[in-house]
Parts: C-alpha cells; structure tokens; sequence
C-alpha cells in the first residue's frame, strides 16, 4: 500500500428522497433556493485495520412550518489503513483523506437523485471541500 489508506469498497449505502404530495413538491420548488446542505461523517473500526467511513449529505429546509421536502445520502466506503498508520493521524484520513478520495462520486450520486426526484436545476454552487471542512472542525 503506498497510500495511507486502500479503499475495499464504496457504494450507496441508503438514499432518501421524501417528498409527500404535490403541494410539497410545489412548495419545495419555489423555496428551494433556501435548502442548505448539511454534511456529517461517521466511522466505524472494523476488523484487520478495517474501517467503514459513512458520509451522509442532507438537503433540508430548516423552517418547519413549510411544506418542504427532504433529500439524504448516505455514501459508505470501506477502507484498509496502512499498518504504519498511527492513532493521531487516523482522524485526519477519516474526515479528510478518504471522503476527498470519492467527493465526485457524492457529487454525482446527488445531483443524479435531485434531478430524479423532479428538481434537475439544483446543482451544487461549488465543489464540497472536506479538507477546509476538517481544517474549520479544528478550529
């Protein structure tokens, strides 16, 4: 292995697009402009140097009095880290290293469910950058 990390497999692990009726569908297209993106990260140690990275993305709007829609992914990817590897440095590849290793592929997997749940405009404005992500997270 001449990364810290090799990446075993990744995949969608759930996808949800919640959108009850067509006043919602409705109500979700003209406010969704207001949708944020919300992102979190969670690891679970599995056996052999192994770990299963979830990167779970969640389009919402925050207002609960609106009709609104709901949209998640969760991304699973499992990887094995290098023996060499010490404690300290683990954090930095789980939040950083390996979602910056399949970033295009969330990307992909959620405009792709945006645009087949009826709103194919939605883009994201610009790149996920999960190293500034982490970099903030240590301040």
């Amino acid at each position: 292995m001449t990364e810290k990390f090799k990446i075993l497999a990744k995949y969608i692990k759930d996808m949800s697009s919640e959108t009850p009726d067509v006043e919602t569908y409705i109500s979700a297209g003209n406010n969704i402009a207001k949708y944020q993106l919300d992102i979190d990260i969670k690891s679970i140690a599995l056996k052999n140097k192994m770990i299963e990275v979830n990167i779970t993305l969640k389009f919402q709007h925050k207002d609960t009095q609106l009709k609104r829609s709901h949209f998640e992914i969760i991304y699973a990817v499992a990887v094995k880290i290098d023996e060499s590897i010490e404690k300290k440095d683990l954090e930095k590849i789980v939040l950083c290293d390996v979602p910056n290793s399949v970033v295009s592929d969330i990307e992909k997997s959620f405009t792709d469910m945006m645009h087949n749940s009826g709103f194919p405009n939605i883009k994201l404005e610009k790149k996920i950058d999960f190293t500034k992500l982490y970099l903030e997270r240590l301040n």
